[in-house]
């Protein structure tokens, strides 16, 4: 099997999903900072993050219909310089109000290139090229969860503003995607209602159905109890630094990074409903640990547990979805599961912040080990090999 990862539109395909995650990932260890800069509260500060995935809810079914109909190139390109500029204007934000108007039009930007990665991946590879390809990239998603945040970390050092500046990457990133990217794009020849009826079609099935709502309990975990709420807890409970809180994100997302590139080869030994399952195993042992830490190092153990559910479960449902979605439809089974990521993430910090506002940092982890529940019997009785 060649080294796909040498594959140059691989590569521009792994730059954009770097985007994707740069503007939650690189501000996780300056939401102390940002909350004593703009003085919000713990419960206000999920705004940070729920505005800027919000639009994501409101544009991805219009991205996935325009990149099935007019190319995915032609979504992507201005999206990147809409995600780089309004990201840099969010530095000069004077009050919580200024940020969060930003942190939206930002999200507009954002919300395409979940959608438009994967959909990449499905058009340029096929069999367990495919599957290979997901787990390279879902490695190097795990990289930039990683890095991230020790670099958004070291830059809050010197402000709560300064990991701001990073999304100026994506400006000249769009101009060699416009120049470089070489990648098939579908036939639009059909009409608007067969097209319709037939992405419905596929996407009304158990099989389908129970993916995005695995989607959906997997970022309701992620951005609730880890990115909302391990800063907050390790800061409060421990006094931890954003350079310390970084360093606990790199190690869950080096754990990410190991089992997602060892996902080719996992995936020729296993099931996918055993992967799926395993993860839903490994999201309720994180949750049930954090609460318990006693101290910083000991919160070690469940991120690498979590780590490791994150590079089991989102490659092999993002695989499965690219599979049974053939190319004309690809881009809105992407949208439609992006806009159930979108939700999530847009749900999950308020939800959250709902519960810890009423009962405390150890309910949060309680509904993250429910929605882990949740995965585990999606995988075992609702999803087919």
């Amino acid at each position: 099997m060649r080294r796909l990862y040498l594959d140059k539109n691989l590569q521009l395909t792994f730059c954009v999903t770097l985007m994707a995650i740069l503007g939650v990932s690189s501000i996780i260890p300056a939401l102390p900072d940002i909350m004593t800069g703009l003085h919000m509260s713990p419960v206000q500060i999920g705004l940070v993050i729920s505005v800027f995935t919000l639009p994501g809810i409101l544009v991805s079914p219009l991205v996935g219909i325009l990149a099935d109909r007019i190319g995915r190139k032609v979504i992507l390109v201005p999206s990147l310089f809409i995600f780089g500029c309004f990201g840099f204007f969010c530095f000069f934000a004077q009050s919580m109000e200024q940020l969060l108007i930003l942190r939206f039009m930002q999200g507009l930007g954002a919300g395409p290139l979940g959608v438009i990665y994967g959909t990449l991946i499905g058009d340029l590879y096929q069999g367990d090229e495919r599957g290979q390809a997901m787990g390279y990239n879902a490695s190097v998603l795990a990289i930039g969860t990683a890095a991230f945040p020790g670099l958004g970390g070291a830059l809050a050092m010197l402000g709560w503003n300064y990991p701001f500046l990073l999304p100026l990457i994506a400006i000249p990133l769009g101009l060699v995607i416009a120049t470089q990217l070489d990648t098939p794009e579908p036939t639009s020849s059909g009409s608007l209602k067969n097209y319709f009826r037939d992405a419905f079609q596929l996407m009304k099935t158990r099989q389908v159905l129970s993916l995005f709502a695995t989607t959906m309990a997997t970022f309701i975990v992620l951005y609730g109890p880890i990115v909302t709420y391990l800063p907050i807890l390790l800061s409060h409970r421990f006094h931890a630094s954003p350079v310390s809180i970084g360093m606990v994100f790199l190690i869950s997302s080096g754990f990410t990074g190991m089992a997602a590139f060892q996902l080719g080869r996992l995936s020729s030994r296993f099931s996918h409903r055993f992967l799926l399952g395993s993860a839903g195993l490994l999201y309720g042992l994180a949750m049930l640990l954090i609460p318990m830490t006693p101290s910083i190092w000991f919160v070690i153990p469940a991120v690498m547990c979590f780590g490791l559910a994150q590079g089991l479960n989102i490659p092999t449902v993002m695989t499965m979805l690219t599979t049974i979605a053939p190319m004309e439809q690809r881009g809105a089974f992407m949208a439609a599961n992006g806009l159930t990521l979108r939700l999530a993430q847009t749900v999950a910090p308020l939800l959250m912040g709902g519960i810890y506002s009423l009962f405390g940092i150890q309910a949060v982890y309680m509904g993250g080990l429910l929605c882990a529940l949740v995965i585990l019997l999606l995988a075992f009785f609702c999803i087919q090999d």
